[in-house]
């Protein structure tokens, strides 16, 4: 048997964990959003051409993306062993390419270019005509590859078991590579842990004191609305930031950027999740469903553009938690105080700058974060808003004791001054461990998981509940 015939590797989900077709449509979002959205409506059913003109509008490093260690560890195997090593994909030429210059691979590669798709029989026929049948062995990973494995000596099978032990009954060499994506990775991609900053729907519940079953139920609903809105828009973030994340030391174990979670299967799970959101949003009311779907789209701006503006970023970030406030009171069908809501989005604007002090300050050199606008030296700057912001809300909390509101809601006023101080302490402790690197990167998760601060916090709300008689009518104290 000749061992030295060419190695031809499929790219998409097979040398790479990835889609370069996705990789540009993703990347093009991010980059020229309405000229990529046109060229995907205008040449959607032209995969060949779709493919062609994403690739001349978004730019990619095709060293960034994610490789398969099996496969690679195979095609190094094979170089050093004096065989041909070639990529084959229906992605676009150029880019397939850059990946081969990349990895010391062939410079022949089969690829699409704007008139031919190389997919299935095409690519079959090229590789005949190029290595003659069963003169090479190919590696892929879809159905769509067995004419590709018919015609090839060796099929090396990445993934679907089932493929592999069909080609093997109908007598194929066969070489299985693990593949594929698991549950507990997409589920990661959700990032349930941030669902912890819906508590944030309660806020107008404890400001009105309304304790009731109903309104509690009521709540949950927006909970949920919530935590799947901001997963579907997590989701969408992750794919506008791939190449962002693959130069961040954390960020590039995420599932999309490491190619744990395909990318088509992103969309698939953001799509059902915003459509859940929705759907939950409607059935609590016209006003709910209004500000669930204001905030999708404050999120959604934000992903794709907002965040890479100065101090727009942080205003932005501010107003997003904000309306989680705003929604909790459409849930309930409340008023929601002027007053508490110019003390919540002071709040939030300094949590939002201490989000970004504690990636400041994580940074390893003074160039501006990928994807944002900041970089070492403003981090001064940053510290004085986040100051600013909790001087604000202090000052609105103590305005507020004196409003209608309020003298009809606690009886002791003085308490409600004593509340400033633990709010206050709450507050500066949060910038400070921003400020030093020593919190999480969304200062909301840390502050559920911070004990000293949710000390403090349920301190403040034990004197705000005391001045309010809750105590004494509840416990009869």
């Amino acid at each position: 048997m000749d061992e030295n015939i060419p190695l031809v590797l499929d790219v998409d989900g097979t040398f790479l964990k990835t889609d370069l077709l996705f990789e540009t449509f993703w990347a093009g979002l991010g980059q020229a959003p309405w000229a990529t959205l046109k060229a995907a409506l205008r040449n959607f059913t032209k995969p060949a051409k779709l493919k062609a003109e994403l690739a001349r509008i978004a730019s990619i490093r095709t060293d960034l993306m994610p490789v398969n260690p099996d496969v690679a560890d195979a095609a190094m195997e094979a170089l050093k062993a004096g065989r041909e090593v070639t990529l084959a994909s229906a992605s676009n030429e150029g880019l397939v390419g850059d990946l081969a210059c990349e990895y010391g691979l062939s410079p022949q590669v089969f690829a699409s270019s704007a008139t031919k798709n190389m997919k299935g029989e095409t690519k079959a026929r090229a590789l005949v005509g190029a290595y003659g049948e069963q003169g090479f062995d190919y590696a892929g990973n879809t159905p769509v590859d067995r004419a590709i494995w018919a015609k090839s000596r060796t099929a090396l099978v990445v993934g679907h078991s089932k493929a592999a032990r069909s080609l093997m009954r109908d007598g194929k060499l066969v070489r299985s590579f693990p593949g594929g994506w698991q549950l507990r990775d997409v589920i990661r991609a959700l990032r349930p842990h941030q669902w912890v900053k819906n508590v944030l729907l309660f806020v107008p519940m404890l400001a009105a004191h309304d304790f009731s079953l109903a309104s509690l139920l009521l709540v949950l609903i927006g909970i949920v609305s919530f935590s799947a809105a901001a997963s579907s828009i997590y989701i969408i973030n992750d794919l506008l930031d791939l190449e962002a994340d693959r130069l961040h030391v954390k960020k590039k174990n995420r599932p999309f950027a490491s190619g744990a979670v395909p990318i088509s299967i992103g969309m698939i799970v953001s799509a059902a999740l915003g459509t859940i959101a929705l759907v939950a949003g409607a059935w609590l009311g016209l006003a709910f469903f209004g500000v669930i779907a204001l905030y999708m789209a404050l999120s959604l701006g934000y992903s794709l553009h907002l965040k890479r503006l100065r101090w727009i970023d942080i205003a932005t970030l501010g107003g997003l938690y904000t309306i989680r406030v705003i929604a909790g009171a459409a849930a309930i069908q409340g008023e929601i105080s002027g007053f508490l809501l110019v003390f919540v989005f002071p709040v939030f604007l300094a949590l939002a700058c201490v989000k970004r002090l504690t990636e400041l300050t994580l940074a390893v050199n003074d160039e501006r974060l990928p994807g944002r606008g900041y970089g070492r030296p403003d981090r001064d700057d940053l510290l004085n808003v986040a100051y600013l912001g909790m001087t604000g809300a202090l000052l609105s909390f103590f305005l507020y004791s004196f409003t209608e509101q309020a003298l009809r809601l606690y009886t002791d006023k003085w308490l409600l001054w004593m509340a400033l101080i633990p709010i206050g302490l709450w507050l500066k402790r949060m910038i400070r461990l921003g400020y030093t690197g020593k919190q999480d990167y969304d200062p909301v998760v840390f502050a559920m998981k911070d004990k000293r601060g949710i000390g403090l916090m349920l301190i403040a709300l034990t004197i705000m509940f005391w001045a309010a008689g809750l105590w004494q009518s509840w416990f009869g104290l």
